[in-house]
């Protein structure tokens, strides 16, 4: 009796993963998501990275090449698996070619999101080099929320979000909302000229 409990279980939560990433599948494939083009003042702070390393957020941020930015937290159940599923897709895709992404994930829960926590998180990914994930204090972590015009006061409100830099001119794509692995990938190649 356990076993056929626990195989309709299993059965239905597969059913409901279905539904829900078919939706998304929708939402994605008509374009849903919404574009626009910003410039941020980014605070000077010092985050902790996955390794434990302090890094100088402002020069993380810097360079010739574009950086993506999203906010997750490493027990979130709902978007965050989403946004990262497309930064490990968008960084393997890319390194097909050769390229390396820059991919920066600050945590919005910074009390419970330590080191280890999100190495075991980048690892769950199978992140490969060129994928930080940041923490810090929750007085630089609103900062830096803030400074991209993605503040929320509360985890449990975040929404999808993807940020990215244009090594050009320091502007910033802002991608709001749920994007196909695609629709992600050219949005990416627009930013870096290709």
């Amino acid at each position: 009796m356990k076993n056929t409990f626990k195989t309709i279980i299993s059965f239905f939560l597969i059913v409901l993963t279905a539904v829900a990433l078919s939706a998304t599948s929708v939402q994605a494939a008509s374009g849903k998501y919404k574009r626009t083009v910003e410039k941020y003042t980014i605070p000077d702070v010092v985050l902790v990275n996955q390794d434990g390393k302090k890094v100088r957020l402002q020069s993380l941020l810097q360079g010739t090449t574009p950086v993506v930015v999203d906010f997750i937290y490493g027990t979130c159940t709902t978007i965050c698996p989403v946004l990262s599923a497309g930064f490990i897709n968008l960084q393997n895709k890319l390194a097909v070619s050769g390229t390396n992404v820059r991919l920066v994930s600050i945590t919005i829960d910074p009390e419970n999101d330590t080191p280890k926590v999100m190495k075991e998180y980048l690892k769950r990914y199978r992140a490969k080099p060129g994928w930080d994930f940041l923490t810090g204090n929750r007085a630089d972590i609103d900062a830096t929320m803030k400074g991209f015009n993605a503040y929320i006061p509360d985890k449990m409100t975040h929404y999808p979000l993807n940020l990215i830099r244009n090594p050009r001119d320091g502007s910033w794509v802002r991608l709001f909302g749920i994007m196909s692995s695609r629709e992600f990938m050219d949005e990416y190649k627009g930013v870096a000229g290709k």
